[in-house]
């Protein structure tokens, strides 16, 4: 049974026992949606201030709902549209301190406020994007993203 340990110390020692926790979870274990389902509940359950933690599967037209934990979800989003429609086009994280300000933003969940997304890719090939919301406005800093960008990594590696 797999337990988490409290976070403490400064973001960067957060997020490097938060990567550490991860690597245990997905050692030895290459199921995508195994892992997304795994990561997805360490995150939300680990980090302050989120209502949705997940991930968009890329189905070869558009992003797909994959495992979560939050409210239920948008169950496809086009490329063309919102915050994680951006991340997977442009292959750029997203990190959004007003998403009411976003042109083409998707309201999945009224109460969001705040969003990160970051792109999954290996090399060229699209898989996805881990998507991250909050009710607070500008919830997420470089640390987030750099921390965040680190799991998705985790998660690619694991995914091939």
């Amino acid at each position: 049974m797999f337990t988490s340990t409290p976070l403490s110390g400064s973001k960067a020692d957060q997020y490097a026992a938060l990567a550490a926790q991860a690597r245990a979870l997905l050692d030895g274990e290459s199921d995508p949606i195994a892992n997304a389902a795994n990561l997805s509940a360490l995150v939300y359950h680990a980090l302050p201030d989120l209502n949705w933690v997940g991930f968009y599967l890329y189905d070869g037209t558009e992003l797909v709902v994959g495992p979560f934990q939050g409210l239920p979800a948008c169950v496809r989003i086009p490329l063309d549209k919102g915050v994680c429609g951006a991340a997977a086009r442009t292959r750029r994280t997203q990190r959004i301190d007003d998403v009411h300000a976003f042109p083409g933003h998707i309201a999945c969940d009224a109460a969001s406020r705040s969003e990160l997304v970051v792109p999954l890719a290996d090399g060229d090939r699209l898989i996805g994007v881990f998507d991250l919301d909050s009710p607070l406005p500008a919830r997420f800093d470089a640390d987030d993203q750099a921390g965040l960008e680190t799991l998705a990594q985790l998660y690619v590696e694991h995914a091939r």
